[in-house]
């Protein structure tokens, strides 16, 4: 017998009593077939980490009726003959991972009707053939990652009815088909770790009920959207962690999950943005893990929404303790006091913070590196500007020309903020006033445009001729605008391509960022992959017409039209004296717009405004170099004239409430003698009713009666007197 053949049999001897068989040796490539002779109770066979190139050397040996676990790891297996393990139909493990399978035969597993678990991840197969599971009923855990698999087929699992876990980390899945795990009602367990899925497989995801935990890490999504984890009411782990592209959390993305109890959503270096209501009915949500991001706040919403949220990881986070943060002040309850809705108690609950000593302000700059639980809701500011993460909107974005163009922004802000975007044309477009769609087509807009004109709230907001109106629409029928700000343009061409800006507006403030988007030509000879470095974009001089529109005495209307994306535009004003030096005063215009009221000006005075248009060169603001126009487009006007007063009896409120006063006493002391005169026989004793009158202020004068005669003298008293009431 050869060494390591001997060194075998002798090492499965050792073990020959406990059922198991682990040999030392990582040289076997032939299996003698009297070495398992006489091993019936043989139950674990690990052959592992050797030179075995040939499953039915091993499998058809010798009849082992007890083994129960086979390892074959790490081996130079590439193909799977049909029948290749029908000697052992006892088997319930059998592991092949990190091999070099390439195929596999349709009946390769036939004569395992008791098997388990099957390990065959790490391999080199391309497709997944259905075949492979009809022979396998009772099997509960699938590995099948790191196979170079980018698609599944539809109902490729059906057959494994007792499914509990499916691995299928680290392969090329770019997306799953509707009925890709369609038949696995009991799947419990469910990995997509390390794929390119670029948006959650919401449809896929529905045939699975049985659901109960997730994994979708390291994937290329950009967006949860809405919708997306609705419904699935036996999830309880749900991982999306170490996301490189991931940029925001929209609203409702994770909506009616009763049994849901801890949620990792952690380093993904750009997500920037939890929408304030993006979780919905979990009302068992114990642990969110949100640290590791690029996250400036987390609403107060989130954590009213969440009833029995333990705590909550924010640390490693650039956050802005201000407004949106009062929740977390060192002086509240995290979150404030609430009534649980289910148990209507009035117990306090509180929210611990996961690593508090890391949970830091980032802004505003007074409170940096201050610990977040350390500040108190006073040092935090009442209300927030707009801000857009930088994270949210790279400065540069290529596409192929003909293909999509996406483009995501997002702000926080209390009040809520308002965005829209502006094209490299200098045209603003914004949620309509009478959309009520999740989303809507500029062309619908520009439809009934043609016959209601455009006003203000409408998506698009310009001023040209009815074939450049034409034109322009032609373009927007393959653009879309969703409600959460992310604008999508389908065929894009060269002429799309330029400067867009994001731009986030409240009562308070605004805030603007823009990306530069290069449109890449087609053609054959293009590598594909292949990102072309952007051209530098030249300041060039921008000619815009500044108008007035009408002047008053204390205000200015001033338009202007240009036919480019200028976010570094400022307006400038100055009252013109001869005497005296007057400061200027400067004011920022945000980007797509194209008018401006003047407002607290003088009367009677000479202004010279100024229109200073620019662009943004290389990523930066041009505003103070040469990006910036050189010579600003001025107008000069002069206000109105206060109008002189009309000669007229004006008398003084003061003075008029008095003369109304005297004017009703006197009129009192007319009804008094009236009085007296008509009844002579009584007695001047009885008539010492005296009227109080109470006066309120100038515009109103109430009267009041204190006497002990009849309601029914007061009412008539009442009466007389009512046309003297000023309301």
């Amino acid at each position: 017998m050869r060494p390591a053949l001997a060194l075998l049999q002798s090492n499965c001897l050792l073990f020959v009593f406990s059922g198991m068989c682990v040999p030392i040796s990582n040289l076997l490539s032939v299996l003698d077939t009297a070495v398992l002779h006489g091993l019936p109770n043989l139950t674990d066979l690990d052959l592992s980490q050797n030179r075995f190139s040939r499953v039915r050397m091993i499998t058809q040996s010798s009849p082992l009726p007890s083994l129960l676990s086979l390892h074959l790891e790490e081996n130079h297996f590439s193909h799977l003959p049909e029948a290749s393990f029908s000697s052992l139909s006892a088997l319930q493990e059998l592991f092949l991972s990190h091999n070099n399978l390439h195929s596999v035969a349709p009946g390769a597993f036939n004569g395992l009707n008791s098997l388990r678990r099957l390990h065959i991840n790490n391999n080199r197969l391309m497709t997944i053939d259905p075949r492979w599971f009809r022979a396998l009923p009772q099997l509960e855990v699938l590995m099948l990652g790191g196979n170079p698999v980018e698609g599944l087929p539809e109902r490729g699992f059906v057959a494994l009815t007792s499914l509990r876990s499916l691995v299928l980390g680290d392969m090329g899945l770019r997306g799953l088909a509707e009925k890709a795990l369609e038949g696995l009602d009991e799947l419990e367990s469910l990995s997509f770790y390390e794929n390119h899925l670029t948006k959650v497989p919401r449809q896929a995801l529905k045939r699975v009920p049985g659901l109960k935990f997730l994994d979708l890490n390291k994937n290329h999504i950009k967006l949860i959207e809405t919708g997306d984890f609705k419904d699935m009411v036996n999830l309880k782990e749900l991982g999306l962690n170490n996301m490189e592209e991931l940029v925001s959390i929209d609203k409702a993305s994770l909506e009616n999950l009763p049994e849901l109890t801890k949620l990792e959503i952690t380093n993904n270096p750009r997500l920037s943005y939890v929408h304030p209501q993006a979780f919905v009915r979990l009302s068992r949500l114990e642990s969110l893990m949100l640290n590791s991001n690029s996250l400036s706040a987390l609403h107060q919403n989130i954590m009213l929404s969440l009833p029995s949220l333990q705590e909550v990881s924010l640390h490693s986070n650039p956050l802005r303790c201000d407004c949106l943060f009062h929740w977390a002040a060192r002086d509240t309850s995290h979150p404030p006091i609430e009534r649980d809705m289910q148990m209507k108690t009035q117990a306090a609950r509180v929210v611990r913070f996961i690593q508090p000593e890391a949970t830091l302000c980032s802004e505003p700059p007074e409170l940096r590196a201050r610990r977040v639980r350390e500040v108190s809701s006073g040092e935090m500011s009442a209300s927030c500007l707009p801000t857009i993460p930088a994270s949210s909107l790279p400065s540069y974005v290529g596409v192929q020309e003909g293909g999509k163009l996406v483009l995501h922004c997002r702000a926080l802000a209390e009040p809520h903020p308002e965005l829209y975007w502006v094209t490299p044309s200098g045209l603003r477009l914004g949620p309509s006033a009478n959309s009520t769609s999740e989303s809507f087509s500029a062309f619908a807009i520009c439809r009934n445009a043609t016959s209601n004109g455009f006003n203000h709230t409408s998506a698009l907001s310009f001023q040209h001729s009815k074939a450049q109106n034409d034109s322009v629409c032609q373009f927007f029928k393959h653009y879309q605008l969703l409600p959460e700000g992310t604008l999508e343009i389908s065929r894009i061409t060269p002429r799309e391509g330029g400067l867009y800006t994001c731009v986030a507006e409240n009562a308070l403030g605004a805030d603007t960022r823009s990306v530069t988007v290069g449109v890449h030509a087609g053609g054959k000879n293009r590598k594909r992959g292949v990102v072309t470095k952007p051209k530098k974009f030249q300041a060039i001089r921008i000619d815009a017409r500044l108008e007035l529109n009408e002047v008053g005495e204390h205000y200015a209307i001033l338009s202007w039209q240009s036919r480019q994306n200028l976010p570094s535009t400022r307006l400038s004003w100055q009252a013109l004296h001869s005497n005296s030096h007057t400061p200027t005063y400067t004011t920022r215009i945000l980007a797509g717009t194209q008018s401006f009221n003047l407002t607290h000006l003088q009367a009677e005075t000479f202004y010279r405004v100024c229109l200073h248009l620019g662009i943004i060169e290389d990523g930066k603001h041009a505003n103070q170099g040469s990006g910036e126009s050189k010579k600003p487009q001025c107008v000069s006007f002069r206000t109105k004239d206060v109008p002189e007063t009309q000669p007229s009896l004006q008398l003084n409120p003061e003075l008029t409430s008095i003369a109304v006063t005297l004017l009703l006493l006197g009129y009192i002391l007319l009804l008094a003698v009236q009085g007296w005169d008509t009844e002579p026989g009584e007695g001047a004793g009885k008539h010492h009713n005296a009227l109080c009158v109470d006066i309120k202020g100038p515009q109103t004068v109430i009267i009041g009666q204190k006497t002990k005669e009849s309601n029914e003298d007061q009412t008539h008293l009442k009466e007389k007197l009512e046309s003297y009431y000023i309301i």
